[in-house]
């Protein structure tokens, strides 16, 4: 495991020494001390980020040289596959096979925004038609500068990927911040990038506490452009602070996404999808479709089917053959979802199933799947998002109703609807008014398709050409060519 920040090239020491510990969630065991950056450390990877792009020349390679190294990247990140998803699984808790495919995404992310930098080299300028004939004008795109990127702790390489390949991609450097909780990953993507040969400071990790470590990125007036993904109240705290630089921001916040089944639908299939679409990655999923609404023509059936597959669910340590549900990534997370069952209690919510520690584990962060039925509607476990394995389950009788229900949320991250008749199931999708919406399915998520939410889930998109136009500027220039004097002062 990687000890120290990468700043500069160089794999160093925090200027203050600090350092905290990282927890496998499984055995509750510390497994490592990593470099807690501080101010200082911050302004050190900024200096060293801003000199590779204002200097080094970084924005001014082609599209098609930062391509070769975003393809070593990703050949680096496959070359030791394996062994980063069993890094992964032991820093946040999650199945292997769920590990292995996130780093398998996170290598074909760095493909894919390779191939999206040599298209730059294609599309150099966007020529302007103008009424005037005495001007040209011209669009180009540019690289937006230094980007802090701070990333949560559910998705640790995935997420880094998403923020990192695209930035590196446009031209810009990275200063980026991982979670404290899930940092190892995200080391390792710095010595993948260091072998690769990326030139110094464009690439820099500081790891360390979000309000020391985050809070100076956000505050650094070296940092052009800031990218985040995690809660909204934290989301809402760095926009408010990149108004004081009018800093470029890009937010993928919080949700509390819904999941219309409608009495058409297959029962299996789409009890499968809800399991999938709240109980993979143990519900730790900002696009979780938490909240399901089933027609009453099915719901009774489709609950007790739900409940007897969730019931099955294997719940172990995350290297365990078989184990599909591993703990949850931290004590003080474990702590808040089963604070949020016992006050869905309170609220009148029934626990269909679930909602406990399972028997037998005296150790680890481990949460049996969860079903509420009967939350009311202005309850926390209803309009909240808990971000762990809950579900809350609800009938519905109308199409009307169903969507009502559905936008009825200051979140608009993701949504899902499942019919067998495709004509009200796309009438339903344009209805739902949210970023992301899944029909007959539920969390598929695709390097080329974009990213992001309405309302209070976030501003600007990721994935996608829209990730990579997350970090580039739109300069125009216009050029006088007539040979005639313009002549409004000397006549």
């Amino acid at each position: 495991m990687r000890s120290g920040l990468y700043i500069d090239g160089k794999w160093v020491a925090p200027v203050k020494g600090g350092t905290f510990e990282i927890i496998n969630p499984a055995t509750e065991e510390a497994i490592h001390r990593a470099a807690a950056a501080s101010a200082e450390d911050v302004d050190l990877a900024v200096k060293a980020a801003r000199r590779a792009f204002d200097e080094d020349g970084w924005p001014k390679l082609s599209g098609r040289k930062r391509a070769r190294y975003l393809r070593a990247i990703a050949e680096g990140i496959r070359a030791r596959q394996a062994e980063i998803a069993r890094l992964e699984v032991i820093d946040n808790g999650k199945p292997f096979p769920e590990a292995d495919w996130d780093i398998a995404d996170a290598a074909g992310c760095f493909d894919y925004y390779a191939g999206l930098a040599e298209q730059l080299d294609n599309n150099p300028e966007e020529p302007i038609a103008l009424a005037d004939a005495r001007f040209t004008s011209k669009a180009v795109k540019e690289p937006v500068g230094v980007a802090g990127a701070i990333i949560p702790w559910n998705y640790p390489l995935l997420m880094a990927a998403w923020k990192v390949a695209p930035a590196l991609a446009a031209g810009c450097t990275v200063v980026l911040k991982p979670a404290e909780l899930t940092s190892l990953t995200a080391l390792e993507l710095a010595a993948i990038a260091d072998e690769a040969g990326l030139p110094p400071g464009v690439f820099n990790i500081v790891t360390g506490v979000g309000s020391v470590a985050g809070q100076a990125i956000i505050d650094h007036r070296g940092v052009d452009k800031l990218a985040f993904t995690g809660s909204g109240p934290v989301g809402s705290k760095i926009m408010a602070a990149a108004a004081r630089d009018i800093k470029r921001v890009s937010l993928e916040l919080g949700g509390k996404s819904p999941f219309v089944v409608f009495d058409d639908a297959d029962i299996d299939q789409a009890v499968e999808w809800i399991m999938f679409g709240i109980f993979w990655n143990q519900g730790q999923v900002c696009s979780a479709t938490s909240r399901v609404l089933v027609q009453q023509g099915i719901y009774d059936r489709l609950l007790a089917r739900l409940i007897e597959e969730t019931k099955k669910i294997k719940i172990g340590d995350g290297l365990e053959e078989g184990v599909l549900l591993g703990p949850l990534v931290s004590k003080r997370q474990y702590e808040r979802v089963l604070a949020a069952i016992e006050a869905a209690k309170a609220a009148g919510a029934t626990v269909a199933c679930g909602g406990r520690r399972p028997e037998g584990f005296d150790k680890g962060y481990y949460l049996e799947p969860t079903v509420l039925t009967n939350a009311p509607l202005d309850s926390d476990a209803w309009r909240e998002e808990i971000f762990g394995p809950v579900l809350c389950i609800r009938p519905f009788a109308t199409e009307e109703e169903a969507i009502e229900l559905a936008n009825d949320s200051r979140f608009g991250l993701a949504a899902a609807v499942m019919s067998k008749d495709d004509v009200r199931a796309e009438r339903v999708a344009a209805a739902f008014r949210a970023g992301i919406v899944w029909i007959n399915c539920s969390q598929p998520t695709f390097t080329e398709a974009p990213w992001g939410g309405y309302k209070e889930s976030g501003i600007g998109r990721e994935l996608g050409r829209w990730g990579l136009e997350n970090y580039l500027e739109t300069k125009q220039i216009t050029k006088y060519v007539s040979e005639d004097t313009w002549g409004w002062y000397i006549k």
